[in-house]
Parts: C-alpha cells; structure tokens; sequence
C-alpha cells in the first residue's frame, strides 16, 4: 500500500442551519474569515500537506463553491484591464496549476460518513484524507493536516485528529478510547457523543482524518445510525476489527466554526493577525473593550 496521500475530500454538502439565514442561499463553507471563506483555508491547508486532488462532496445551494475554485474570467479580465495586478494574482492563485478540483454531488442527507463514501469512484484504494471546513486549525506553520501525513508516511495506519476536550462537552464529539496517554496512541474505540457519564475519555475528535480505503468497505456496511445517518465514527470503529488506527494530539490552535462563537474568535484572532490590518484593527479592539 502506498503511503503518499494525494487526494483529500471535503464534505460541504451541510445546510448550515446554526448561520441561518446567512446561509439560507450561501455554503456555510463560504463564509469568510476576514478575507478568505473558510473552504479556501481548508484547501490552502491541504496544499500544505502536498495533497493535489481535491474531492467536494456537494449538494444543493453549492454552486459557490465550484465557481470559487473555478476561473473567473470576466472578473481577471476586469482587474487586468484596471492594471489591479496584485488583486489578478490573488485570484488566479486560489489554487497552484498543479492542483484539481472534483466535484461529486451528494443526492442524499444521509451525513459525513454517506459524504465520505461518495468519494470512492474518485479516490479508489488509495489511503486519503478528510477535512471539514468547519474546523479551522491554525498552527502558524505546516498546519495540522502536514503533520497527519508525515505521520502517515511512517505508520501507514488511519489516523483521526484529536484534542482534549472539557467532560461536559463529550455529547458533541466523537470521544476514542485509549489505553494510554500520549502525543499519538492506537485507538481501541470510539464512541459518537457519548454523555459524559458514558464517555471512555475525554480526547474528541476533530474534524481532521487520514483513512485507508479500507473505510468505503466499512462504510457500505454501516447501517444508519445517531440522527438516522450513515457515522463515520461507526465505520471507523467497524475498521478497527481490521487495521490499527491511532489518535493524535496535533499542534495548533482549533477554532470550531461551525459555532457562532467559535467563528467570532477565529474572525478576531485571524483579523488581529493579519499582515495588512492587523495593527489597526487590534488598536481599534483595545479601545472598544476599555472604552
């Protein structure tokens, strides 16, 4: 089996519902982070990684997406013609050349493992990735998604990425069971939010993976399970039966965007941090806290 990962898949065929109505007619993955949507940082993150084909599990009300990571002529001719140069370069490298982009569509709401298994015609038996848009990781150098696959390249195994979470919020991740603690440990279970009387620790996992294709077997034989919809985690547990899979403590800061407040923080923190605006907007905040 090779352990060079190529493709990474995206599940973008969500309806939002926590942003309504900001994304009654626009993907929640679209919504911006001061100048970027949150799906072009989940793509730059996976550029990173060395990944060069990007598979979007998409649905209805998701044509921005495509038209995001598509060319934009009119619009290059615009700023060419208007001499805007660094704008032109801006928006001719949302992607290098050397990257495609896939789009499959997702006919069913049948949830992220449904979404996972759509990729299969493209991603074959090649061991790839998943990445959720929602989960913005910054690390402030590879990212966490380089740090996976260089992992990968030495184990070879499926590995989910995870974090330590308080007790009391277990019941919104899916929580693995381990026998010890550690930076990267081998998983003996995993259980989809459990309450945290039930939970077998408190290490939740995040919306990063690297899986084998061994999964879309897994998959196909996952029935509907919390919320009616086909797990991820329960194939992910029916995989264990197989192969090893092993959690990992990656490096860097999560923002769960998929949460108003997590998106808030991640909007303040990434406008703070900007190369342009940065200072400014960090004098303005000072002053609108004390003020």
């Amino acid at each position: 089996m090779t352990r060079t990962i190529r493709k990474a898949v995206f599940p973008v065929a969500g309806l939002g519902t926590r942003f309504l109505p900001a994304t009654k007619a626009s993907p929640k993955e679209m919504l911006p982070i001061v100048d970027k949507p949150l799906i072009q940082y989940a793509v730059e993150e996976a550029v990173t990684a060395g990944i060069e084909v990007m598979v979007f599990i998409t649905g209805r009300n998701k044509s921005a997406i495509s038209n995001h990571f598509d060319t934009a002529y009119e619009l290059e001719s615009e700023l060419e013609a208007r001499h805007k140069d660094k704008l032109l370069e801006l928006v001719r490298n949302i992607t290098p050349p050397h990257v495609s982009c896939v789009f499959i569509r997702q006919n069913m709401p049948l949830g992220l493992g449904h979404a996972v298994l759509c990729a299969e015609p493209v991603v074959g038996d090649e061991p790839f990735a998943v990445v959720l848009a929602d989960d913005l990781i910054d690390d402030g150098s590879r990212g966490c998604l380089r740090q996976m696959v260089d992992i990968f390249s030495k184990t070879g195994c499926s590995i989910l990425a995870t974090e330590q979470v308080a007790p009391s919020e277990t019941a919104s991740y899916g929580i693995v069971d381990i026998s010890e603690q550690g930076e990267l440990v081998e998983v003996n279970g995993i259980v989809e939010k459990p309450r945290p009387e039930d939970a077998p620790s408190n290490r939740g996992v995040v919306g990063r993976y690297i899986l084998t294709s061994g999964i879309f077997h897994q998959l196909s034989q996952t029935g509907r399970g919390a919320g009616n919809e086909i797990q991820l985690t329960d194939a992910i547990a029916r995989l264990m039966s197989k192969e090893r899979v092993m959690a990992y403590n990656f490096k860097g800061q999560r923002y769960d965007c998929g949460s108003k407040l997590g998106y808030l923080q991640a909007t303040v923190d990434y406008a703070i941090n900007h190369h342009h605006l940065g200072a400014e907007f960090e004098e303005w905040l000072r002053n609108r806290v004390s003020g």
